[in-house]
């Protein structure tokens, strides 16, 4: 099996592979349509279930091996509170509940809030999910992807798709998360021996 076989390409032949792949993946592709029925502000499926999904199709391994949740990101500013959140949490536990993996759901307009406390830095106020995807650990991890009208997929990556399809973990520096890079390139490996990390 070439696992690099889409390594290289254009942009458009990239995304219409992942597109491709995602719509062969039972799961993401549930939790693909059951986020548009959620209909949440600037909604996005982002991170490890897309890319994980993309390293397992291309190397033989099942759906959801290796992913340990679904990130599911929106983006609304229009009241910043935890109560308003922690509803959108509650109301996305239910609506996934037939989903064999966990939902994570997560305001992005809040994240600078937290964020100080939970990692010791500050990280600016995003204002769209997109914008939150610059500023991952790793570029390699920056992608989203939304269901749209027609079973359409949107696909967001503001660093490409060319690390996924190449199995290469690179860093993003625009914030010291040299750590987080690390770790999760660490779990990567064990997971898909195939995968090379470019070190901080």
């Amino acid at each position: 099996m070439n696992h690099l076989r889409h390594s290289g390409l254009p942009f458009a032949e990239q995304a219409a592979a992942l597109k491709a792949i995602l719509r062969a993946d039972p799961i993401v592709w549930e939790a693909l349509m059951l986020a548009r029925g959620l209909d949440l502000p600037d909604g996005m499926v982002v991170s490890g279930a897309i890319y994980n999904s993309v390293w397992n199709s291309l190397t033989g391994k099942p759906p959801g091996h290796g992913i340990k949740d679904i990130d599911l990101f929106y983006c609304d500013g229009t009241d910043l509170s935890y109560e308003a959140e922690d509803a959108v949490i509650r109301r996305a536990a239910t609506h996934f509940e037939r989903l064999p993996l966990p939902v994570e759901v997560r305001n992005q307009a809040r994240v600078h809030l937290w964020y100080p406390d939970r990692f010791g830095r500050t990280c600016p106020a995003y204002r769209s999910s997109a914008e939150a995807l610059g500023y991952f650990a790793s570029r390699t991890h920056a992608v989203g992807v939304r269901l749209i009208s027609a079973d359409d997929l949107e696909v967001v990556a503001p660093f490409g798709l060319d690390d996924i399809f190449s199995f290469r973990i690179t860093p993003n520096k625009v914030m010291d998360n040299r750590e987080t890079h690390r770790a999760k390139g660490e779990r990567a490996m064990r997971l898909w021996p195939q995968i090379a990390v470019e070190p901080w």
